[in-house]
């Protein structure tokens, strides 16, 4: 059975802020491990160290350019999917859909369609801190992330005040539903059990949809031991266990489809796979080339080299984007509402 060897990077728990870890995201490649610790050992033969590290291997100029050889012949050779997310972009929509979707969804209005989610996110990741206060509006954030991983009254009382100490008057629309009206539906929404802004299930559930689309019959993966996998293992299960068959169209380019072809989800120590080793330094190399497009510090390799190198579909990532024609464009005809009622009834309420 074909089998993809997954890693991640830029993990931060629940707190999606962290000004150091703007990026999360992860690799799975299609690859045994016995080709891996092959190509291991043809690019990197002199190393001694137990483990390859993406972060141990930049640290020398001299390893560039067999880096750079490393990654180009993985992804030409093998199946390989990346996904990158940027954390502010994706607390944000989730804010939008908790804190402000369930106040028109009470009201008859489809606050997804077309995806104006991803619209409003994006607006607000682009100018929310100049339209609300700057301040203001990160306290504001920082207490929606904590009241969704605390759930407790206290803790949306103290969400409600931080949206009323903004200025929030200046849209409405977005954080009136808190400021205004201390909506109870969003209120609820956000104490709802199992509701989290722990991202590692967004970028797991990104790339299953990529792995189904890549494989033509069962498949299973193997994934580096982590406490966030751990706390998702149940869930995977239900996933991987559920019979009913039903597709939905997130995107222009991707869809989800029950029953999935994935067979098993387990972990593995990295340090006797070669293969995941592999997966650390793609996604080693991914996230540092994202920290240096955007600016936030230069990395070791060359960040357009690295990109470069992906084919089309190899590499999909959540980003805010303020050309709202083509966010329209391109989510015209999702089932957003649709698959959030859905895992509500079968699974539990997901970020989508």
């Amino acid at each position: 059975m074909e089998c993809f060897r997954i890693d991640e990077s830029g993990y931060t728990g629940f707190d999606l802020l962290n000004p150091d870890q703007r990026f999360q995201g992860a690799t799975a490649i299609a690859i045994d491990d016995k080709d891996a610790l092959r190509l291991i050992q043809e690019y990197f033969p002199k190393t001694q160290a137990v483990e390859l590290k993406y972060r141990s291997l930049a640290r020398r100029q001299s390893n560039h350019p067999r880096l750079l050889a490393l990654l180009e012949h993985v992804l030409t050779q093998y199946k390989c999917v990346t996904y990158v997310c940027d954390k502010r972009y994706l607390l944000l929509l989730m804010f939008v859909d908790y804190a402000v979707e369930p106040y028109y969804y009470a009201r008859g209005i489809d606050f997804y369609q077309n995806g104006q989610n991803y619209s409003l996110a994006s607006l607000l990741h682009k100018v929310g801190p100049s339209l609300f206060g700057e301040d203001s509006f990160e306290h504001m954030l920082a207490s929606f992330q904590r009241a969704v991983k605390e759930k407790t009254p206290a803790a949306l009382t103290d969400l409600v005040q931080a949206a009323r100490a903004t200025r929030w008057q200046e849209l409405p629309e977005a954080l009136g539903p808190l400021a205004k009206y201390a909506c109870p539906e969003c209120l609820q929404a956000i104490a709802t059990p199992g509701v989290s802004t722990d991202a590692a299930l967004v970028v797991l559930q990104s790339l299953i949809s990529r792995m189904e689309v890549m494989t033509d019959g069962p498949y299973r993966v193997e994934h580096d031991q982590s406490r966030n996998l751990l706390t998702y293992h149940d869930l995977l299960q239900r996933y991987i266990h559920h019979e009913d068959t039903v597709t939905f169209r997130q995107s222009e380019i991707a869809s989800f489809t029950f029953p999935l072809k994935l067979q098993s989800v387990t972990q593995v120590d990295s340090k006797g796979s070669p293969a995941v080793q592999l997966a650390d330094v793609i996604i080693g190399a991914t996230i540092e080339a994202a920290n240096s497009l955007t600016g936030q510090r230069v990395g070791a390799l060359d960040a357009d080299s690295v990109l470069a190198l992906y084919a089309d579909l190899q590499l999909i990532y959540l980003m805010p984007s303020i050309d709202f024609e083509e966010q329209r464009r391109f989510r015209q005809g999702t089932q957003a509402s649709e698959v959030i009622d859905y895992f509500a009834e079968h699974f539990h309420k997901p970020w989508l």
